[in-house]
């Protein structure tokens, strides 16, 4: 048994409002919109965000996404009207910059990611 593919899954209370957001953060339309009450970008080779209606959750989500440079990536999403937190170094130089969808789910953005520990 293997595993092929993750999705990611971000609950939101109104799919045409957060679809509109999620078009900012990823500055480019849903790649599937498979029912109604879901679309989803494509965001690796085998990884997804799916953002999904789902009231009684909205807001609680935690997602991470890890970045090739995160000030470039940060100027991005500025130019698209999207304003992240300061970027704040951490633990071995990695750096973290966190926004919130209109439902209150927190989007981190990753800078300086280690791939081997």
């Amino acid at each position: 048994m293997s595993i092929v593919h993750l999705l990611a899954v971000v609950p939101v209370s109104d799919l045409a409002t957060a679809n509109s957001w999620y078009e900012g953060l990823f500055g480019r339309p849903a790649d599937n919109n498979p029912m109604p009450s879901l679309v989803e970008w494509q965001v690796t080779d085998h990884g997804w965000v799916q953002v999904s209606v789902d009231t009684e959750r909205a807001g609680s989500g935690l997602l991470n996404l890890a970045v090739d440079d995160i000030d470039t990536h940060v100027t991005e999403l500025a130019a698209r009207g999207l304003t992240t937190g300061e970027i704040q170094t951490v633990t071995k130089g990695v750096q973290l910059s966190a926004i919130t969808d209109p439902d209150g789910n927190t989007i981190t953005v990753i800078g300086s990611f280690r791939e081997t520990y």
